[in-house]
């Protein structure tokens, strides 16, 4: 009998998995940049460092009951180019769920007495 010993091949689907995933997640991480950068400019903030980092990964279930990844970025963003606040942005598959850039402080004039 010819062909691939079961060890070889189950070693190659998981190294096609890995390679798959891998794939997966850099296109994730480009739309989650995208993402952070685009909420950053519309709200005049400045994107940190211009990436985002994977702060959590886990399978859901989409709309349609699809098994996907569930992928939570962080990020850091400045309001006033002299700080660094936190934000984060979850996607489900390739899809933005939530997008966060946090509660800014508001300024003493604006608020009510």
């Amino acid at each position: 009998m010819s062909g691939l010993p079961v060890l070889e091949l189950f070693g190659l689907l998981i190294l096609a998995g890995g390679f798959w995933l891998w794939l997966d997640s850099l296109k994730a991480r480009d739309i989650g940049i995208a993402a952070a950068r685009t909420a950053c400019q519309s709200e005049g903030l400045q994107l940190l460092d211009d990436t985002v980092a994977i702060a959590g990964l886990k399978p859901a279930r989409g709309e349609d009951g699809r098994l996907l990844l569930r992928r939570v970025y962080a990020f850091e963003y400045s309001d006033t180019g002299d700080n660094r606040r936190n934000g984060s942005v979850v996607l489900l598959g390739h899809r933005v769920l939530v997008l966060n850039i946090g509660l800014r402080p508001v300024p003493s004039d604006l608020m009510l007495h």
